[in-house]
């Protein structure tokens, strides 16, 4: 008999405290690097030893949508969540897409929590919280809160006073490793002193913007994460580790950003005023990637999408273009949150607007960013060798599955 139900599927009671962790914008190739590195053992025996898969994220490959996904079990057909930054059909403003009133399915914490579960769930950035925690009963016996605004955290509001006092860290700069490292000081902490049945953590991909597999830089990042990673599995966890997106360079050979300013382009064919670009990785912390991701979406003045989508076709470093119905099939979207087109760059080019719209003063190093198919390919990871049906095409939102229902010998 199964222990919680939700969109479709049906979850097992875990035999042991089960973590997931999502690592933003973990492109295959860091984890592998660190490991040859010498500096992430942890990982080498999760790849060795349990089970070692590459997964595919949702589509458009951006942080929202894909955590969403991660907790429901499900696309963004089913919870709704469809980029960070959206065109609400209601009010016809852009809006943040972190309001809990966009989105349309429990999570699998609420059912674990109806089902006498406790739970711990960190993130790094606010942006996420509210959406995570949604449908949540929020108290000592489930708790979630971010390691950017950890210093406000509230027993009310988050489950958890004084929370850098119980983690033993300083409140992180957002625009940092320490933000990521924070989030899993936190996991490691609620599991030595709260022990909660299901755990979630959620990095940011600072680190991933900025710096490629195999650096420095990204390698120590990784060491980090692999060292509290031990931690948890010394503690009995049953732990599994994904990726909301990959990441790739977006730059020319002289390292400048390598953008279609897809509203400008549109302006000077249509005429002012005949078209709107949305761009949903746009979030309130666009230093790393100012707003430029591999994904957009265009309103059109009018009913006749096909001129411009054949026009757009054309253009040097566009992948594809799709009108409304078409992109909701193929990526599972939901069709009232898209505009006329659905437009994805390729690899190395990225989408905006119009230049003066985007401020890339805060890019220190060459542009890498995501959102298109070409960071589709994420980990996926687990501590447990686990049963994955022969030729299954495996999603990044299968990695609760995979932990509660498919550990061999029940993950004991």
């Amino acid at each position: 008999m199964s222990w919680i139900e939700l969109n479709g599927r049906s979850y097992d009671r875990p035999a042991a405290p089960t973590v997931v962790v999502c690592i933003d914008g973990s492109e295959p190739g860091y984890i592998e690097a660190a490991v040859k590195a010498g500096v992430a053992p942890f990982f080498a025996i999760m790849a060795e030893r349990g089970t070692n898969a590459v997964a595919k994220c949702v589509i458009p490959s951006f942080t929202n949508p894909n955590n969403l996904s991660i907790v429901t079990g499900a696309p963004p057909s089913r919870h709704g969540i469809c980029g960070n930054y959206v065109l609400d059909p209601e009010s016809g403003e852009e809006v943040m897409m972190n309001d809990p009133r966009f989105l349309r399915s429990a999570t699998i914490f609420a059912a674990a929590q109806q089902a006498g579960a406790t739970l711990a769930i960190v993130t790094a950035k606010d942006k996420l919280r509210r959406l995570l925690g949604h449908g949540l009963e929020i108290g000592p016996d489930a708790v979630c809160y971010s390691a950017e605004h950890a210093d406000q955290a509230t027993i009310e509001e988050h489950g958890i006073a004084a929370a850098l006092d119980f983690v033993g860290l300083p409140l992180p700069g957002v625009y940092s490793a320490e933000l990521s490292e924070f989030v899993f000081a936190a996991g490691v902490a609620h599991m030595r002193k709260r022990r909660p049945v299901l755990m979630y953590l959620s990095t940011t991909d600072y680190i991933q913007h900025k710096h490629a597999p195999g650096s420095a830089a990204a390698n120590a990042f990784y060491a980090m994460m692999d060292r509290y990673l031990g931690e948890l599995d010394a503690l009995g966890c049953v732990i599994a580790v994904t990726a909301d997106h990959g990441m790739k360079a977006k730059h020319d050979d002289r390292g400048r950003p390598d953008v279609i300013y897809l509203a400008e382009e549109l302006d000077q064919r249509l005429g002012a005023g005949r078209s709107r670009v949305i761009l949903p990785i746009t979030d309130p912390y666009v230093v790393h990637h100012g707003a430029l991701g591999s994904y957009a979406v265009i309103y059109l003045d009018g009913d006749d999408w096909q001129p411009v989508a054949d026009l757009l076709s054309n253009f040097d470093g566009i992948d594809l273009v799709l009108d409304r119905e078409t992109a909701a099939r193929r990526f599972e979207l939901p069709p009232d949150r898209l505009g006329d087109l659905v437009v994805i760059s390729a690899a190395n080019k990225v989408l905006g607007t119009r230049e003066r719209d985007h401020d890339l003063s805060g890019l220190n190093e060459p542009l890498r960013s995501h959102g298109g198919l070409s960071e589709q390919s994420v980990p996926l990871l687990l501590n447990r060798p686990s049963d994955i049906p022969e030729g299954a095409e495996l999603r990044n939102f299968d990695a609760f599955d995979l932990a509660l229902n498919r550990l061999r010998g029940g993950g004991q």
